[in-house]
């Protein structure tokens, strides 16, 4: 295998790395080349690629606040840029760690409904991603529009699963309109290799466009979505998931389905409530 079919190859596995898994593949990768630095460079972008899709949050050196990894916040010289913090950071895209903060400037037409949005999107996200939520607003599109980031990490590898959830909205003044999409990644590893993967869309008109009517609707969007995810995992618990047991193809060894509805995944990752069995 040539070192360009190499690069390409391990590329994949980067973007295909779980939540939180990262760092793991890597290893993994390094392993399988010999630390060739050819290959290790070869996937770097890669690595830039996934950290941005996935909303890879980290902290800037010494704050105690999540920031976002995003295209949305990214600079053209590669920085990235934190409107709550008012900081911008370089970002280094294999070890995910912020370095260099700076002090940086808002400069936005839509500067008051950007910092509204953080206002009211605050307590949403304290309350319904416990577990390391972060979130961030902003400008995109020219300024034309003001992107609404949220993203809840959920790391138990003591229960051998990871999770990610990731919802990104486009709210554009001029139409009253608010897009998005909802993602939820969860990877379990015990005994052998399950993704789960979904993805929900959202599009609304709304009637004002007022900081606190576009937050009550991703929150309700967001809601509906966690207890449809409740169920969803209850009926996988209950049905699919005990009634599977063929062998899975990565080490030819059973996961213990029963064990899966006790996680409660659709409470952990999205903050909806849990189904009761």
């Amino acid at each position: 295998m040539s070192v360009a079919e190499t690069i390409e190859t391990a590329s994949s596995f980067v973007l295909d790395a779980p939540p939180g898994e990262l760092q793991d593949v890597i290893a993994d990768i390094k392993t399988l080349v010999n630390d060739d630095p050819a290959v290790l460079d070869g996937v770097t972008p890669a690595m830039e690629k996934y950290n941005k899709e996935q909303l890879i949050t980290t902290k800037l050196p010494g704050s105690s606040e999540q920031v976002i990894i995003s295209e949305h916040n990214c600079l053209p010289d590669g920085r990235f840029f934190d409107v709550g913090s008012l900081r911008s950071f370089e970002f280094d895209h294999v070890k995910q760690k912020a370095l260099n903060p700076q002090s940086w400037v808002l400069e936005s037409r839509n500067a008051e409904l950007i910092k509204a949005l953080l206002r009211d999107v605050a307590p949403h996200v304290k309350e319904h991603y416990p577990s390391s939520p972060a979130f961030g607003v902003y400008p995109i599109q020219g300024d034309a529009a003001a992107a609404v980031v949220i993203v809840g990490n959920k790391y138990s590898p003591s229960n051998y699963w990871n999770g990610r959830w990731r919802s990104t909205y486009t709210y554009t003044p001029s139409t009253t309109e608010l897009t998005g999409t909802i993602q939820v990644d969860v990877h379990y590893y015990e005994d052998g290799n399950v993704r789960l993967l979904t993805t929900k869309p959202v599009r609304v008109s709304l009637n004002s466009g007022t900081s606190a009517e576009i937050v009550k609707t991703i929150a309700s969007h967001e809601k509906k979505y966690q207890e449809e995810l409740s169920r969803a995992f209850g009926a996988l618990s209950e049905g699919a998931f005990k009634n599977l047991r063929r062998q899975l193809p990565i080490n030819r060894q059973r996961i213990d389905w029963e064990k899966i509805a006790n996680y409660r995944l659709g409470q952990e990752i999205g903050g909806g409530r849990s189904v009761t069995k």
